[in-house]
């Protein structure tokens, strides 16, 4: 550009970025699939109860961390939020099963995360972990945790969190020391998002609480605009994307070429400004990230709107949200930049890359902050960059509909702490204001992707119906000392995951529910082929000296046994296995007769998978049925009864 060679600039600069962002994409397509997006609704279903397929595994970590490098250098308008926060929880997925069998990476000391609870609580403290690390905000890491990720809380998972996320702010903190040597390029330059706006106090009267609260609205229906649109580019892309690897490139490499083809071709529309007088920046700044980009200005000017786009995100968002600069960005620049990041934003998450949205949605709502600042300068006592600070808090709170969290994240990026009230007033009013017209995004993308979500309010229609009719038949069960036949039969026609045991005569005197046993504890047991001829009660003890606690331990991803795995001989088949020792005695029961409003809110209280349903009247058989997330769903309860209305 220097040289005036402006074509052969942009084939240089769209080349770049088209190459990292193939590579990105076919990382994502070859190797792990599960890596594409933010994984913060895949993290958020998963610490809600459902595992689903390798969203958590070693090579979705390692895709996430390179693709999530490649995506954010080749200029895609993305943030490497989202994607931290799901390379926390892998981490501490892989910490929790004590490393990697497959690719050779176990720890023995790591043993002790064998059980769901545990494994959990390792994730939610991953997870807030990396919120800690990307806005180093190590409070926001907790409260986000909180609010948007975990799904079941207790208090000791409290000061877990927080002490992950202290240590995440010391270790960051000690790597930026070194950083400032000059020894880590551009993340020398301040490390992630940082921005200390705190040089004098604002005071705001009437006139600013009533800008604010229009920022709070404007920030709701832009908010609910960009979910609304982002819903449908999702089921554009997800037909696009059921094609296989080869058009999930395609379609990267498409957006590629119209990211860099903006962000190239957009700053030939802003005027040239002088360089400011006493500046403490280099201007024009010159081969490196900076706040006044030359582009094809003359010597002595600089481009504004260049200098939004051609910088790191981290840079660009400290430009909208620094202080004493009204006059740095025309306001031309600004519209034209809050539409294309807008726009970009929208189409860029979804394909094959890891990417976040907290970076292109703050980057938005600064822009149009700003705006909102500038045109009220001469009414308002507030800074532009502090109106930029209050738009992304809006945009936030109406895209993510998150308050409290964010509220603190962005305190504690930009030490504003005065600020407090009115980023709060903007976060209640964007959120109140979206909410009436659609879902956070976090959660319209976890029902896209069909999840089996359970959210912590029982549906209204729910009232009007009990336990008993909507559990899904047949049912099987076990008796207390079955026939080792029957259990190997069971298991291979279904993909139940527990079974009730019902000991009945001539075991008890009448047919009585002892308790439920696990499809993996089952495996385990006929595994090791402890079998007897005659249908009679053990003691268990077998059971403690052939086996080791571990044995019947939580499986890593991938590690369990399946029945396919084990071959009976026809001698065997007839033969019979005691149960007793290896089934859960105490689980939870309901009667079929009790609200299903109650079981509902009951099974996601307290983070089950099986809910037991037993008569109400004696004399019947010991069990109706057993309640499943699956039974729980809107979609399996509409099916039964096509009449109940939604809004009942």
């Amino acid at each position: 550009m220097l040289q005036k060679r402006y074509f052969t600039a942009f084939l240089a600069y769209g080349g770049c970025n088209l190459v990292l962002g193939a590579t990105a994409a076919a990382l994502c397509a070859y190797i792990a699939p599960a890596a594409a997006g933010s994984g913060i609704p895949e993290v958020k279903a998963y610490l809600n109860g459902v595992d689903a397929y390798s969203i958590l595994a070693p090579s979705t970590l390692f895709v996430k961390i390179f693709g999530s490098i490649l995506g954010v250098s080749g200029g895609f308008v993305l943030g490497k939020e989202g994607p931290m926060v799901h390379t926390g929880a892998c981490i501490a997925n892989l910490l929790g099963q004590g490393g990697s069998r497959k690719y050779h990476l176990t720890w023995n000391w790591l043993k002790y995360f064998k059980n769901d609870r545990d494994r959990r609580d390792l994730i939610t403290c991953g997870a807030a972990a990396g919120v800690a690390a990307a806005f180093r905000a190590p409070v926001g890491g907790v409260l986000f945790a909180l609010e948007e990720a975990a799904s079941w809380w207790r208090s000791a998972l409290l000061w877990r969190t927080f002490f992950t996320t202290a240590v995440v702010a010391v270790v960051l903190r000690a790597l930026i020391e070194f950083c400032r040597k000059g020894k880590c390029g551009l993340f020398g330059q301040g490390g992630l998002i940082m921005f200390d706006l705190s040089s004098n106090v604002p005071s705001y009267g009437t006139q600013d609480l009533i800008a604010i609260i229009i920022l709070g609205v404007i920030g709701g229906v832009f908010g609910g605009l960009f979910n609304f649109l982002l819903d449908r580019i999702l089921r554009v892309y997800s037909i696009i994307n059921e094609r296989g690897a080869p058009s999930k490139i395609l379609l990267t490499i498409t957006i590629s070429i119209i990211t860099s083809a903006c962000s190239y071709g957009l700053p030939w529309l802003a005027a040239c400004s002088p360089c400011p007088v006493g500046s403490m920046e280099e201007c024009p700044t010159i081969g490196r990230s900076g706040n006044f980009k030359s582009f094809q200005c003359p010597p002595g000017h600089y481009n504004g709107l260049a200098s939004l786009f051609f910088n790191t995100n981290d840079d660009a968002i400290r430009n909208l949200f620094s202080r004493g600069t009204e006059n740095e960005f025309h306001m031309s620049s600004l519209f034209v930049f809050f539409i294309a990041i807008y726009c970009l934003g929208l189409v860029t998450y979804g394909i094959a890359v890891p990417s976040g949205l907290f970076i292109p949605v703050i980057l938005a709502g600064a822009t149009y902050g700003r705006i909102v600042g500038t045109l009220l300068g001469p009414m308002s006592d507030i800074d532009p960059g502090l109106f930029a600070l209050l738009g992304a808090a809006s945009f936030l709170g109406g895209t993510m509909r998150m308050t409290v969290s964010v509220c603190v994240i962005l305190l504690e990026l930009t030490n504003e702490l005065h600020m407090l009230p009115l980023v709060m007033l903007v976060l209640l009013i964007s959120k109140t204001i979206a909410d009436c017209f659609n879902k956070g995004v976090y959660d319209q993308i976890v029902v896209m992707k069909g999840l089996p979500f359970m959210e912590a309010h029982a549906e209204p229609y729910m009232r009007h119906l009990v336990a008993s009719d909507v559990v899904s038949g047949p049912l099987i069960s076990f008796s207390g000392v079955e026939k080792v036949g029957n259990i190997v039969h069971a298991l291979r026609i279904t993909g139940h995951n527990g079974f009730p045991v019902v000991d009945e005569p001539p075991v008890s005197e009448a047919p009585e529910l002892v308790g439920l046993v696990l499809r993996s504890h089952v495996l385990v047991l006929l595994s090791g082929r402890n079998f007897m001829k005659e249908k009679v009660k053990t003691s268990g003890s077998f059971v403690l000296r052939r086996f080791g606690a571990f044995d019947f331990a939580k499986p890593g991803s991938g590690k369990g046994m399946k029945i396919e795995d084990l071959d009976f001989t026809e001698e065997e088949m007839e033969m019979y296995v005691d149960l007793h020792p290896i089934t859960n005695t105490s689980p939870y029961t309901v009667v079929e007769t009790m609200s299903l409003a109650k079981a509902a809110v009951l099974f996601r209280a307290l983070g089950l998978r099986h809910l037991l349903v037993v008569p109400k009247t004696p004399g019947r058989f010991p069990i109706v049925g057993i309640l499943t997330r699956h039974d729980l769903m809107p979609e399996h309860i509409h099916g039964l009864f096509p009449n109940l209305r939604k809004s009942h």
